[in-house]
C-alpha cells in the first residue's frame, strides 16, 4: 500500500545523503538558513538522483533562493518563515514555474492552522510542524488532533518531532488531505547526520503500518 511520501530533511554529509537516498525515500531537505544547526554552506560532494531535493529557507531574498534553484537542480523549495502570498506569487513567477512550494505553519492551537488561508491557491503542499523558538528541528509533537479542523484543498506533510517510536501513532492519525511524513532531528547522532539504522527500522514499521 502507498504510504505516502518519506521526506528527510536536515541533510549535509554526502556519504549520509548517499546512504539515506538508498533507504527509498522520496524527498531530502537542504536547509539554507544561517542560523540552523543543519545549514548547508557550500554543496556537498553528492547530491541525491533518485529523490526530489528541497530547499529550505527562511525569509530569504528572492534572488537568493532562485540561485539555490540553479546550483542545486532544486524541486521543491519550503519557506519556513512569514513569507507572504505575494512573495510565494513573485518567487514562481520570477525563478520557478516548474518547481513545487511548500509553506511550513507552526502549529499549536487551531487558531494556528488558519493561516493556511492566506496561502490556499499558491502553494503545492503545507508542512505542519510544531511551534517554537527556533525554526523547525524542535523534536516535539504538537497536538495533532487539530489538523481535523483544516479544511483546504492544498495536501499536506506531517512534521514536528516525529521520532523512531512513532511509526504505529501516525498508522492512527487520518486526513483525506495527508500527503506523508518530514522526519528530521529525532533520527539524528549528530546536527545533520542521519542514524541509518533507526531510519531503516523506522521506515519499514511505517511502511507495515500502512
Amino acid at each position: 500500500m502507498n504510504s505516502g511520501i518519506i521526506k528527510v530533511c536536515g541533510m549535509r554529509d554526502a556519504d549520509n545523503i548517499r546512504a539515506v537516498e538508498q533507504l527509498g525515500i522520496d524527498w531530502m531537505g537542504f536547509i539554507f538558513y544561517e542560523r540552523s544547526g543543519r545549514y548547508v554552506s557550500e554543496r556537498p560532494a553528492y547530491l541525491p538522483t533518485s529523490v526530489k531535493r528541497v530547499g529550505v529557507f527562511v525569509d530569504a531574498a528572492i534572488d537568493t533562493v532562485g540561485a539555490k534553484i540553479a546550483e542545486y537542480a532544486l524541486d521543491f523549495v519550503q519557506l519556513h518563515g512569514n513569507e507572504s502570498a505575494d512573495y510565494i506569487r513573485r518567487l514562481r513567477s520570477t525563478y520557478c514555474p516548474s518547481v513545487g512550494v511548500i509553506k511550513a505553519i507552526s502549529i499549536e492551537t487551531a487558531a494556528d492552522l488558519r493561516r493556511h488561508e492566506l496561502y490556499d491557491g499558491t502553494v503545492d503542499f503545507f508542512l505542519f510542524d510544531t511551534r517554537c523558538t527556533t525554526v523547525g528541528g524542535s523534536g516535539r509533537h504538537f497536538d495533532w488532533s487539530v489538523l481535523d479542523g483544516y479544511d483546504g484543498s492544498v495536501p499536506f506533510l506531517l512534521s514536528g518531532g516525529i521520532g523512531p517510536d512513532d511509526a504505529g501513532r501516525i498508522s492512527t492519525f487520518r486526513h483525506p488531505k495527508l500527503a506523508g511524513i518530514d522526519l528530521n532531528s529525532r533520527f539524528e547522532s549528530s546536527p545533520a547526520l542521519k542514524d541509518i539504522i533507526k531510519l531503516k527500522q523506522f521506515i519499514h514499521d511505517y511502511q507495515q503500518h500502512q
